[in-house]
């Protein structure tokens, strides 16, 4: 079967992709809130309907969550699973978006067109990406380059709790020579990027109580003990003056940057005044004589994501709190235990309360770091595939982010996964006014019915 009638069908019918898309978009599957439970059943629906209309054996599976959908297309050549997610994030804070969420529509902006939306980015868009290069590939030929089975759930965004269950129970029907994965990005604007290496997470809340009761602190302070001050105390303690982090035996299993992969990163020219300046930011604030590509693809961290505690409303209220909260968490790397440095830093912490203070503490999930393996075929094929599409030669990059399905695919299904996106680092996921360039849409589809092409030439 011939590619290049195939990328003219993609280019012809882009605006129809488009409005698929957008028609995907409107619907407000967010998994997080129970409110929306029906919209994501809605979200599974189109999707199984959508992917029948093109051939696939599709259909939607319960779980006690928010349905999966499953599809299947005989074919030769290798057999293939693509997975992604259409559930998406809540579009909090509302009054900070320029239009409605979930009235999506394309945008001019001084960069191109963009396709504005939540979901637009994660990942709905990356997701059709996949389905269109398969609707183009089926209207052109009849049939698909390859064996491919379609894997999309409804609670990526909310922790992912049925995912491990209905992988275990659907084992023999998920397992393929190798998963696909459409949540990542590009390298900067033009560079496609197979990622190799992901940092796992663990999240930690903890709750320092001491007086039984909020004070006045005209009253007691001095003489009592205030919980703020304790967990200012512990939060400071976490790192040391050169950035590394001081929970015992934290570094156990941290790799060292091999001279091979220090080489292609330096090449990469990768420049953090600029990467920090989008932010408001200058200088790299991670570990001391690290390169700033360890420091978010390949090291580990510890962050402060929230602290609470006392009166925060408006005014002034001299109030000696009884209790101060923080959320901590931990992106890990290499062969780092999530739950021993779990248990680390729960004996550090208890170990600098003072008396009269005590400590609680709630687990917030726990995944391990993956790395993948290139020895697979697929990633010189969709590496060579990728550099064909682009203006860059397409690059093994590290992830910052957690991705914990492919750890579970070489876990549960043994079977390596390759992870290739194409959103970019200001489609604003998570945030107001998310958005994935009309392009990143256009030359994803246009990638993946290379990769393919390349996997099964």
């Amino acid at each position: 079967m011939t590619l290049d009638p195939v990328l003219a069908r993609i280019d012809a019918e882009l605006p129809q992709a488009t409005d698929r898309l957008l028609e995907l978009l409107r619907i407000p599957s967010i998994s997080t809130d129970p409110a929306y439970k029906d919209k994501c059943e809605q979200a599974a629906d189109w999707l199984v309907a959508d992917l029948q209309s093109i051939g696939f054996d599709a259909s939607k599976r319960p779980t006690p969550g928010h349905p999966m959908v499953v599809a299947h297309s005989g074919g030769d050549g290798p057999h293939v699973l693509f997975y992604g997610h259409y559930d998406v994030q809540p579009v909090d804070p509302l009054d900070l978006w320029d239009r409605d969420p979930f009235d999506p529509q394309i945008e001019d902006t001084a960069n191109g067109q963009v396709i504005r939306g939540r979901g637009a980015s994660d990942d709905k868009g990356q997701l059709m990406t996949f389905v269109e290069a398969c609707r183009a590939w089926k209207a052109e030929h009849g049939t698909l380059p390859a064996n491919i089975t379609i894997f999309f759930e409804g609670e990526e965004e909310s922790g992912s709790p049925s995912l491990t269950p209905f992988m275990e129970e659907n084992r023999d029907e998920l397992t393929t020579d190798i998963a696909l994965i459409c949540d990542t990005g590009l390298y900067g604007d033009s560079t496609p990027a197979i990622i190799t290496q992901l940092r796992g997470l663990l999240g930690e809340e903890l709750t320092i109580t001491g007086p039984n009761k909020d004070l006045h602190s005209g009253m007691y302070g001095g003489l009592a003990m205030n919980p703020v001050r304790v967990l200012a105390k512990i939060i400071a303690a976490l790192h040391d003056d050169q950035g590394r982090i001081t929970i015992p035996d934290f570094y156990d299993g941290v790799p060292e940057l091999s001279n091979e992969l220090a080489a292609a990163w330096d090449d990469l020219k990768f420049d953090e005044k600029h990467f920090l300046g989008e932010v408001g930011l200058s200088e790299p604030a991670g570990e001391k004589g690290r390169r700033p590509l360890e420091m978010i693809w390949s090291r580990p961290t510890c962050e402060v994501n929230g602290i609470w505690s006392g009166y925060t409303g408006d005014g002034f209220k001299t109030v000696l709190p009884s209790q101060a909260h923080a959320k901590i968490s931990f992106r890990l790397v290499g062969t780092q235990d999530p739950p021993k440095i779990r248990e680390n830093l729960r004996k550090m912490v208890q170990d600098m309360l003072p008396p009269d203070c005590n400590v609680s503490f709630r687990a917030h999930g726990a995944s391990a770091a993956g790395q993948m393996t290139t020895t697979h075929p697929a990633f010189d094929q969709a590496r060579k595939a990728l550099s064909d599409e682009w203006p860059n030669a397409a690059a093994y990059v590290g992830c910052g982010g957690s991705i914990p399905i492919a750890g579970h695919f070489k876990n549960i299904l043994n079977m390596d996964a390759m992870l290739i996106g194409f959103g970019k680092d200001d489609d604003q996921i998570h945030s107001p006014n998310e958005k994935y360039d009309l392009s990143s849409f256009h030359k994803g589809i246009r990638s993946w019915a290379r990769i393919l092409h390349e996997m099964t030439a």
